[in-house]
Formats: structure tokens, sequence, C-alpha cells
């Protein structure tokens, strides 16, 4: 009897196993890719299109990094130069009409204001992303904060 039971349980875990293989195999997770199992490499998607020179889209609550009004791609920045500071930089900003790098870009953790961009704050792209004309990837219900009359 008990080798029959035995039996019994190994073939219901082989039927199971067998049945649910897609799910053992993605991990039973639905990522934000889908539902492509681990072992397959799913295309990339197109990349999405860069709204070109608009207007800044509204920031949502203080403190949080402007957007990218235009495109990036090809922009070096590395440990010797910084292609958007010859736009956004102090000293080209007028001529250019791109908006100057913030004061908040100069200053240490401690609080000195240092006479160049602070080392914390060279890599742009780490805050800064380009605006782009893509669906939210989750639900997303935050509001921005009333003070900053985003309506």
């Amino acid at each position: 009897m008990k080798k029959l039971l035995s039996v019994v349980v190994v073939l219901g875990l082989a039927c199971t196993t067998s049945i649910n293989a897609e799910e053992v195999n993605s991990g039973g997770v639905e990522s934000l890719r889908g539902t492509a199992t681990l072992d397959a490499t799913k295309k990339a998607e197109e990349m999405k299109r860069v709204i070109k020179d608009k207007n800044p889209i509204a920031r949502n609550y203080v403190h949080q990094p402007p957007m990218i009004p235009h495109q990036i791609r090809g922009y070096k920045v590395d440990l010797n130069s910084n292609k958007c500071l010859t736009c956004h930089g102090w000293k080209y900003a007028a001529e250019t009409g791109a908006t100057k790098v913030s004061m908040t870009h100069f200053e240490t953790r401690d609080g000195k204001t240092l006479s160049d961009i602070s080392p914390r704050r060279y890599f742009c792209s780490q805050c800064h992303v380009t605006q782009a004309d893509a669906k939210p990837l989750v639900e997303n219900t935050f509001e921005p904060v009333e003070s900053l009359g985003n309506d």
C-alpha cells in the first residue's frame, strides 16, 4: 500500500511539473519584460522617441532634477570632458540660451561652495534624463505637491 501511495504521489508531482513547465522556467514571476522565460532572450524594444526641443516637463516635487528637453545621444561625459557644460555651464549659458547649471551643483556634501562643478554633480545623466514619448511602465497614482502649481 505504501508503494502504491508513493507511486501515485510521484506521478502527481511529475504531471504538475510538466503542466507548469513555463511557470517553472520563468520562476513564476512576471516582470516588466513580460512572461519571458529565463533561458530565452527577448528582442530589445524600439528606442523611445525623444521629444526634441520642447518646453521642459513640469516637476512634481521640490528638488526634482529637471528632465532634458533635447536629444543627448552621443554626448560625451567622462573624466576629461562634459558636453553638457558647453551649453549649460555658467560661462556659455547666456550666449547659447540654455538653462545654466544650478548653484547646488557647485556645493560639496559639507556645504562648501566650489569654483567649478562639484565632482558629485559632474555626471549629469545620473539624475537628469531625456524627455521621451513613452507610456509609464507601471500604474502611478503619485500626486504632485500643490505649491508647484502643476494642474
